[in-house]
């Protein structure tokens, strides 16, 4: 017997009159394990994030050779390997490519919108355990630093977390691709000129290889330096005409490097039960490195923390949320 995915959608008053004027209405994947259309019982409730560039609906797009996230799980509970649990994956697209989902001047709310918005809408439209200790966040990349996001600011809400390959250590993750967004923007005569052009193009065509690091520059200042009155509402931490790094700006980001807010909210760390954190050794973007380093801080606080390394990139791993759940989903109180 296999469980069903369900598509909802809701309407978040976090996101409402957001500065990028993206939708308010987002559309809301729910899997619902077997057994859940009998009886009356509740389940705990898992919270999968996506990474940026990523939507909601991504999570159950075709994966070639490999079975879906949703698949995954809906296998391993058919199976006996994990107990039976109701997957939530949220939609936190915005038209930058992504929210990391924190709250943003330039962006708009998506922590609320995740942790008020979606969050009530599921406990009252599902049977869930409406509990921290029946609540698990996963994420991979941004969405695994939104994972960690949650923790830091709402361990009330989610007792679990798991990281896959979460932003962090910024001068490893995203320093090396600043000259490369300066080097584009120059050209192109600004910020307004290259969104501009690269929002028709996407929608003509595709996204071209040297697109990316503007596109995620441009999401990241969105996200760790919002301006109001700067093109995009975002303060870039380079001088545009020379590349050089404005450290009030760039130190606007570090405070939001997990490297940097997980050791001063150790508290809340250790309210969560358990804690997963892996990253590829050979990942493109470093972040092995800031893994590393978080882990490293929350075992050292006493957290309750598994943390793995595993053969490969940053890209095509969402095998490894099959270890993540298999951690996790056990741990979730059930009554």
């Amino acid at each position: 017997m296999k469980g069903q995915l369900e598509t909802r959608e809701l309407q978040s008053p976090a996101l409402e009159a957001n500065p990028l004027g993206d939708p308010a209405r987002r559309r809301l994947t729910v899997y619902l394990p077997p057994g859940y259309g009998e009886g009356d019982r509740r389940y705990p409730v898992v919270y999968f994030l996506h990474a940026f560039g990523n939507s909601g609906g991504t999570w159950t797009n075709a994966a070639g050779f490999g079975p879906t996230v949703p698949e995954r799980m809906d296998a391993l509970i058919e199976s006996g390997a994990l107990p039976p649990a109701i997957g939530v994956f949220p939609d936190g697209w915005t038209s930058l490519g992504g929210s990391q989902w924190v709250n943003s001047d330039a962006i708009g709310r998506y922590r609320d919108y995740l942790a008020k918005d979606v969050l009530g809408f599921v406990d009252r439209t599902y049977r869930t355990l409406p509990k921290a200790a029946s609540r698990a966040v996963v994420g991979h990349s941004s969405g695994g630093y939104g994972a960690l996001v949650m923790g830091r600011y709402h361990p009330e809400l989610f007792s679990h977390l798991g990281a896959h390959a979460a932003d962090s250590y910024f001068e490893y993750c995203y320093l090396p691709d600043l000259p490369k967004a300066a080097a584009s923007l120059l050209k192109s005569g600004g910020v307004d000129a290259w969104h501009g052009e690269f929002r028709k193009r996407v929608r003509e065509t595709k996204m071209r290889g040297d697109d990316f690091p503007v596109v995620n520059t441009l999401a990241m200042a969105a996200a760790y330096s919002p301006k109001k009155g700067e093109p995009l509402n975002v303060e870039l931490p380079f001088d545009a005409n020379t590349g050089r790094i404005k450290l009030d700006v760039w130190n606007r980001w570090l405070v939001h490097d997990p490297v940097r807010f997980v050791p001063k909210f150790l508290d809340s760390f250790r309210k969560l039960k358990t804690v997963f954190l892996d990253c590829g050794t050979r990942d493109e973007f470093n972040i092995r490195w800031g893994t590393r380093m978080l882990a490293e801080d929350l075992k050292g606080a006493g957290v309750e923390l598994v943390h793995e390394e595993f053969e490969d990139g940053h890209s095509g791993v969402s095998y490894r949320f099959e270890r993540s759940l298999a951690v996790l989903v056990p741990k979730l109180a059930r009554d």
